[in-house]
């Protein structure tokens, strides 16, 4: 059998598939990196495999990108395949986009991440710092702005915002206001406005340093992932804010979801030995 999995910030993907054509889609809320082993343990057990029916594992992760954390995160997956594997999130959602072509993937969800990739196969990228340094344009970004400047100085205001900095899923809770404010934005409130405008002029700031870091040639194809680049209105304001930062860009629909990559991938790794 063969599994690929896209754990994001936000949901868990996974893609299995087998002999005789058996085959396995889920979707849940993302467990955390530490907690992916005993999660996908127990759909092993559901579905009655052992590590040795699970000819390759492929992860595709968020928080990963040296060699280190990847060989990291690679030993907990042991006991559940053969061969496994762990990239990150990044690079599996650049591949399912434009496969092995030369470009640029804007991932903004939860979190954000631009990557690019050059013809010669070399990877730069500009943000993915995560909430504390980083994630700047992205939904979290959004929404921790907006809940600061429109916060009311009230004993219940500051009672509920305490309540959402204080949860473990503080970021998702966050970033899950980002949506409220791009409706706002659609309905002209000036603040909202603001705040959004401001998101895509950091995305294709960081788009624009990493063609220049790889030497992109124009035009340079522009991919995305991401729910916050999935909506039409945001993206559309990505790409206007690259043509005014002086990047002359391609705009390339995903082929496919990450989660589906991340796939390729484990099949690759089980009939290869590598990826």
């Amino acid at each position: 059998m063969l599994v690929g999995v896209d754990l994001g910030g936000t949901r868990a993907r996974l893609v299995a598939s087998g002999a005789r054509g058996w085959s396995r889609r889920v979707e849940s809320r993302a467990p955390s990196l530490a907690d992916l082993p005993p999660f996908l343990r127990r759909l092993w057990k559901r579905w009655r495999l052992s590590r040795g029916n699970v000819a390759a594992l492929v992860v595709a992760a968020k928080g990963v990108w040296t060699t280190g954390e990847r060989q990291a995160q690679q030993r907990r997956l042991r006991g559940l395949a053969r061969r496994a594997r762990v990239i990150s999130d990044a690079e599996a959602a650049f591949l399912g986009a434009l496969g092995d072509r030369p470009g640029i993937l804007v991932l903004a969800g939860t979190g954000s991440i631009v990557l690019g990739r050059s013809r010669r196969g070399r990877w730069a990228r500009a943000g993915g710092l995560g909430p504390l340094l980083g994630d700047e344009g992205s939904a979290f970004w959004i929404g921790r702005w907006w809940l600061y400047t429109t916060r009311r100085r009230t004993a219940r205001d500051e009672e509920r915002l305490r309540r959402i900095a204080k949860a473990p899923d503080a970021a998702t809770r966050i970033a899950a206001v980002a949506p409220s404010v791009l409706r706002r934005a659609a309905q002209r409130d000036r603040a909202a406005r603001a705040f959004v405008t401001n998101a895509q002029e950091i995305l294709a700031a960081f788009a624009c340093q990493v063609a220049a870091d790889l030497r992109l040639p124009a035009p340079v194809s522009v991919s995305w992932a991401g729910s916050l680049m999935a909506n039409r209105v945001f993206r559309a304001g990505v790409l206007r804010s690259l043509r005014r930062q002086g990047l002359r860009a391609r705009a390339v629909a995903p082929a496919g979801p990450a989660v589906n990559a991340a796939h390729a991938m484990a099949n690759r790794l089980a009939r290869e030995g590598t990826i």
